[in-house]
């Protein structure tokens, strides 16, 4: 009698690494999740070479890691290595599955990654990484997006040196980084030479620049009318403050310009560019935008739906027991949301179907803030967190929370506190109490008391008065403080 041996299939091994800047914690776990192996290896070529011979060694099934690119991701992918990413806030909960302190170790969080893959492989799904085309198209658009933001910071610096030093040319042209704004204070610093200026040399200069939106007379009023800047030897020396916010200026401006002819370039070179720019109202920079943060890997959006939950535009609904709770999502793909709210905005100048479904929001009671809507879920993409105008300088985020259900005894809402810190509301915190989120028709929809201060400061409390107007709830004033 022959006895024939089969062999048996080797057991999956699971890998996780918990990234650093400088080195990398990485924990090999078996099928029965008992590690095998931990160590920690440099982010250098030698160390990244040394990972991926341990990989190969020990037949890895799969790898957790908690970002998606950069060197090592690269390398993982180009060696065939199949990834899936776990983000950062995932794993601080997952933490809990092993121990109820859940401390930050990175070695523990390697281990915790690679168990991750080995129990939750099916929920997890594979990085499927873009092509080379459009990561490089996105990083040109994300950088274009810095600079905006410098450009705009540096502007805002630039118009409050001015409310002093020359109050006239605030508002003078359309916008201060504009040509012609940057070319008149370039020529007329200082208050001295504004004063100096006639109707007629100021029109002979503004035909230079070959400025005719507005007629030099009234542009000359709007100079001779605003309140003196300051003069003299004082007048000259910030003059040289006001260069050198224009020469910063100038140079981001022409740096914006420079990146949107490669984005141009890059889109109008993408197999995928025609698409985008076929949307409407898209153009060039917002069609490539749209492109690069949705990628050209359509496996990663098995559906519409998948799509626009991960750029945030559906709302997040929490349930139990009596409790619904429809509210913002927050955690999502931010980059995404973006160029997807910001398409969906303009859209509707252009679409039919999207003025449609605009009015159809304005209709039902939403605020004229840009509606975040996506074309492939229109009943329930338009959703926005509804803010509370307090008059605050600071305007938090409002979470929309069900109307309660009916009963016998409905409580009555609680007034929002305020606490002051200082004189006129400054440094004022909003604590405990039901805050107006919906207003649907003219009726105010409560929301549930917010998490309260456990150790309030000592100050003052004030009682704010609701008011209700047609399209959101205003704070009256505040009436007198009573002292705690």
């Amino acid at each position: 009698m022959s006895v024939t041996q089969t062999a048996v299939p080797a057991r999956p091994v699971t890998v996780g690494i918990d990234w650093a800047k400088d080195n990398h914690a990485v924990c090999v776990v078996d099928a029965d999740g008992e590690p095998v192996q931990r160590l920690v290896i440099q982010h250098s070529k030698s160390g990244i070479g040394r990972l991926l011979g341990l990989l190969e060694r020990h037949r890895v099934a799969g790898v957790g890691i908690e970002r998606p690119d950069g060197p090592l991701v690269a390398a993982l992918l180009g060696a065939g290595v199949e990834l899936f990413v776990v983000a950062p806030s995932q794993v601080k909960s997952l933490r809990r599955r092993y121990g109820s302190a859940g401390n930050k170790d990175d070695r523990f969080d390697a281990y915790v990654l690679a168990d991750t893959v080995r129990t939750d492989r099916r929920r997890l799904v594979a990085l499927r990484p873009d092509g080379s085309a459009t990561v490089t198209l996105r990083t040109l658009v994300r950088a274009r997006a810095d600079l905006v933001n410098h450009r705009v910071a540096l502007g805002n610096q630039l118009r409050a040196h001015l409310d002093t030093v020359l109050p006239g040319a605030v508002g003078l042209f359309c916008e201060l980084d504009s040509p012609i704004s940057r070319a008149f204070l370039t020529a007329h610093p200082t208050q001295d030479a504004v004063n100096a200026l006639t109707l007629d040399v100021f029109t002979a200069w503004l035909a230079g620049q070959g400025y005719r939106q507005k007629k030099p007379a009234v542009l000359l009023q709007r100079l001779t009318g605003a309140p003196a800047g300051v003069t003299g030897p004082a007048g000259v020396a910030l003059a040289g403050v006001t260069a050198a916010y224009l020469t910063a200026l100038t140079a981001l401006v022409e740096q914006i310009a420079v990146l949107e002819t490669q984005i141009a370039d890059a889109l109008a070179a993408h197999p995928d560019g025609r698409i985008f720019t076929s949307l409407p109202r898209a153009g060039t920079v917002r069609a490539a935008r749209l492109l690069a943060e949705i990628g050209d890997a359509r496996g990663r959006y098995p559906t519409a739906a998948a799509l626009a939950g991960l750029a945030g535009v559906t709302p997040s609904t929490r349930e139990s027991g009596q409790v619904r709770v429809v509210a913002f999502r927050w955690a999502v793909d931010k980059q995404l949301r973006g160029a997807v709210c910001d398409f969906a905005a303009d859209s509707r100048r252009a679409s039919p179907w999207a003025a449609d479904l605009y009015a159809k929001a304005r209709a039902r009671g939403h605020p004229t803030t840009r509606p975040a809507t996506a074309p492939s879920k229109p009943s329930s993409t338009n959703i926005k967190p509804t803010r509370l105008d307090t008059g605050h300088s600071r305007q938090t985020p409002l979470r929309r929370r069900a109307p309660p259900l009916p009963g016998p005894r409905s409580p009555a809402p609680l007034p929002l506190l305020r606490r002051s810190s200082g004189q006129n509301g400054a440094g004022d915190h909003y604590f405990p109490g039901v805050v107006p989120t919906n207003l649907v028709g003219g009726a105010l929809q409560p929301q549930g008391a917010q998490r309260r201060d456990p150790q309030p400061r000592r100050g003052r409390l004030t009682v704010p008065r609701l008011r209700l107007g047609p399209h959101r709830a205003e704070v009256a004033d505040p009436g007198p403080a009573v002292q705690i």
